[in-house]
């Protein structure tokens, strides 16, 4: 018989204030609380593709779908 390893759940991304903007993805909030940023208002002025340019420094491979999630934080952030 197979075991399946069971999903580590990401409290700290799912409990993040990014989750409260609409349509996020835990992995880009996740993404976001890995570059530093714990609020909001800090993505305001940033540009998406940096953020995910910058998420490359410290990941290998990263999703290239975060950076649509990244572009909805900092359309959210700006409003």
């Amino acid at each position: 018989m197979v075991q399946q390893k069971k999903k580590k759940t990401d409290y700290a991304a799912l409990n993040s204030p990014f989750m409260s903007i609409p349509h996020m993805d835990v992995r880009a909030a996740r993404a976001l609380l890995d570059l530093k940023f714990s609020e909001i208002y800090e993505l305001r002025g940033r540009s998406p593709e940096t953020l995910f340019e910058d998420l490359k420094k410290i990941r290998l491979n990263p999703d290239a779908d975060l950076v649509k999630f990244f572009a909805l934080a900092v359309d959210f952030a700006e409003k």
